[in-house]
């Protein structure tokens, strides 16, 4: 299938406008439908009257459906990317997150084009396998978890029963430039620069021997592009490093980089949170070509910088 336009819901927050660089890049026509209620303008500044923007809900059929109008591949982030939001507000979460990806994917079914799920390393839950492979049996502990499983099943429907080229990519923690450090939706890393550069403490929710697998968010756009590329029927990837840092070392090496005096504190842990993360790479290498790139220590280094600068 030639691809010329592409859709990305959520274009305008901070995973989507990286991508939606990155597509104008390669040539693509680029429509992007957001509500802004994470999203920003500014996140677009670079690409302003170069790509289409529509404001508008996923959960609107005719703002979708106009979105969706030629495109060859949909990208679907529009998501409510909170754990301890989901646990507070399940039902709202889940009309967005659940309900907005089949909206997403009827568009996508309309127009005959790809579909590319951004997921989350949340549907594994707290199980002390590891790594996670996607052949693990789910086990969400989180509302959130539960709604991107759901969601990942509805791609793996769509695909079955409408014969539809989709995917879903398990993202794991995403960190980066143009992460709001101010939201509450925000990645640990992030949370962590923003206080240190202020002279904050930086607080540790549970005891900080908690590990994540960090992954960049220039090698999550390459995932991407290589599922908008590859032929897909439904499966699932991880989008990881393969790699994982204990939160505890991450806060004292981000507090004696950014060099103003932070002291880490550690607070109770949050409902929902689990303990320990990291995955297995090898599905995404084998039929996606995706390798990360970018390591713990280069990725801190340039959002540091970023925020540095801003």
């Amino acid at each position: 299938m030639s691809i010329k336009r592409v859709l990305v819901t959520g274009g305008a927050g901070f995973i989507g406008s990286h991508l939606v660089e990155r597509l104008l890049a390669e040539g693509l026509e680029v429509t992007v439908l957001d509500d802004f209620s994470t999203g920003s303008t500014k996140n677009l500044a670079s690409v302003e009257g170069a790509v289409g923007v529509i404001r508008g809900s996923i959960l609107d059929a005719s703002a979708i459906g106009e979105a969706a109008r030629g495109a060859k591949c949909v990208f679907h982030l529009a998501a409510i990317v909170s754990v301890p939001r989901s646990v507070q507000e399940p039902l709202l979460v889940d009309e967005v997150n659940c309900r907005g990806t089949l909206m997403a994917l009827e568009a996508s079914r309309r127009e005959g084009a790809k579909f590319v799920f951004s997921s989350s390393a949340a549907v594994y839950g707290d199980s002390p396998e590891l790594p996670k492979t996607e052949a693990m049996a789910p086990e969400p502990v989180s509302p959130y978890g539960a709604q991107k499983l759901a969601g990942e099943a509805y791609v793996r429907a769509y695909a079955a029963s409408f014969g539809m080229e989709a995917c879903s990519l398990r993202y794991f923690n995403v960190y980066g430039p143009r992460q709001d450090p101010t939201s509450p939706y925000s990645g640990v890393i992030t949370k962590f620069l923003r206080s240190a550069l202020a002279g904050e403490d930086l607080t540790i929710f549970g005891d900080g021997s908690q590990t994540r697998d960090f992954v960049y968010v220039q090698d999550v756009v390459e995932a991407n592009i290589l599922a908008m590329r590859a032929r897909t029927c439904g499966e699932a990837f991880n989008v990881g490093t393969g790699a994982s840092v204990d939160i505890e070392r991450l806060a004292g090496e981000i507090a004696q980089e950014a060099g103003q005096g932070s002291i880490v504190r550690h607070a109770a842990p949050r409902a929902g949170d689990i303990e320990h993360s990291r995955c297995d790479p090898s599905r995404a290498a084998r039929d996606l070509g995706f390798r990360s790139k970018v390591g713990i220590e280069e990725g801190i280094a340039r959002t540091l910088e970023y925020f540095r600068s801003g």
